[in-house]
């Protein structure tokens, strides 16, 4: 099987930031140009959710010019907020495929420049038109599914809340988070509401901010780094728009479909896994994908939190940069912010947050689990 290989990966800080695009990315990018001469890149994949933060559509044109790369190979990739993901994708594939030895990922989005009902009118972009219409939110989506899932399973707010404090606490050690504040369970259950059940600490922040990371075949990996990570897996799978066309709205089919791909790609099992970063836009989201990467069986996620075992040191460590919740959700960078956490984590750069993991997955999903990236990486 044909490898490729992530040699280097950059993150700005995540916030609400008064630089634009250009200086987020040019932020990223300082991280690793050290080890990378812009030069050696050939191609650029630039995952972003929505050109209506800045009313810039070009971004592919936009980052190439940022990085000194003109005139070469790049363009924008989308899937909502499995954008980021979905632009490391791409550079996988042009790596495997042979056309490129250098391939360069980006994830940006500024979105504090708008207001709230701005910023949900343009995630509300990702979901049915007949939802649309009907006013049914992306919070709103998730709420159903939460009560669904308390309904079926016995799981309780409190079990919600307590996946936002364990992702606080992991972001206090994550220099670049954008909440390194600790919280409490009554906190969150005392906290506005949202769409209920789910409430403002149960959600993912509006934030700013991008990442980067440069995929390379093995012929030249060891030319940037002694410790290349092979990408073992690079996966994507897709379910319904609306969440009211699916079978079981409590399970997120397209994470199963997109991480059994991955797992026999990588040829290994859940079980292998040492560190997994999650998409918990919600917190009911984190719970879902326990049960669908096959950490726990079908409706018994909530006990994984319960029970501790999603904590650095646990069973099976989750989110260990404080995840969407605490270290921000800068849309179209967040799949990008995972595998520059992963790659913290498996060439032991993480500092105290570390968890000596060799083999660690991502899964990145954009509008309601509606499209899905799975990635498996080993030192």
């Amino acid at each position: 099987m044909v490898l490729a290989y992530l040699v280097a990966a950059g993150m700005s800080k995540i916030g609400k930031r008064e630089e634009g695009s250009r200086e987020l990315i040019n932020e990223a990018f300082a991280e690793i140009e050290p080890l990378i001469d812009p030069k050696e890149i050939e191609a650029v994949y630039v995952g972003v959710q929505s050109e209506t933060y800045e009313h810039q559509i070009m971004y592919g044109t936009l980052a190439a010019e940022v990085l000194g790369l003109l005139p070469k190979e790049a363009y924008r990739v989308e899937a909502c907020a499995a954008a980021g993901a979905l632009a490391f994708h791409n550079a996988v594939m042009a790596v495997k495929s042979g056309l490129v030895d250098v391939a360069l990922a980006v994830g940006v989005e500024k979105m504090s420049a708008k207001s709230t009902e701005e910023v949900t009118d343009a995630l509300m972009a990702a979901s049915d038109l007949v939802d649309q219409l009907s006013g049914v939110t992306i919070p709103a989506h998730y709420a159903m599914i939460a009560r669904r899932y308390m309904y079926q399973y016995g799981a309780t707010e409190e079990d919600m809340c307590k996946v936002a404090v364990k992702n606080h606490k992991h972001a206090l050690d994550n220099p670049k988070a954008h909440f390194r504040k600790q919280i409490t369970v009554e906190e969150c259950l005392n906290s506005r509401p949202i769409a209920t059940p789910l409430k403002l600490l149960d959600s993912a922040p509006i934030s700013d901010g991008a990442a980067v990371a440069v995929v390379t075949s093995e012929r030249v990996a060891r030319k940037y780094t002694d410790t290349p990570i092979k990408i073992l897996a690079s996966t994507v799978a897709t379910d319904t728009l609306s969440v009211s066309q699916r079978e079981d709205m409590t399970w997120p089919y397209a994470v199963w479909e997109a991480a059994q791909r991955a797992y026999r790609q990588a040829k290994v099992e859940p079980s292998h896994i040492q560190v997994a970063e999650v998409h918990d836009a919600f917190t009911i989201n984190e719970i879902l994908m326990y049960e669908a990467l096959g950490f726990s069986k079908r409706g018994s996620g909530y006990m994984l939190i319960r029970e501790g075992q999603t904590y650095i040191g646990g069973k099976i460590p989750v989110n260990p940069s404080g995840g969407l919740k605490a270290r921000g959700h800068p849309i179209g960078a967040t799949g990008l912010a995972q595998i520059y956490e992963l790659y913290l984590q498996l060439t032991g750069r993480a500092g105290s947050r570390n968890t000596g993991a060799e083999l660690g997955l991502a899964v990145n999903e954009g509008g309601v689990n509606s499209a899905v990236v799975v990635h498996i990486l080993k030192v």
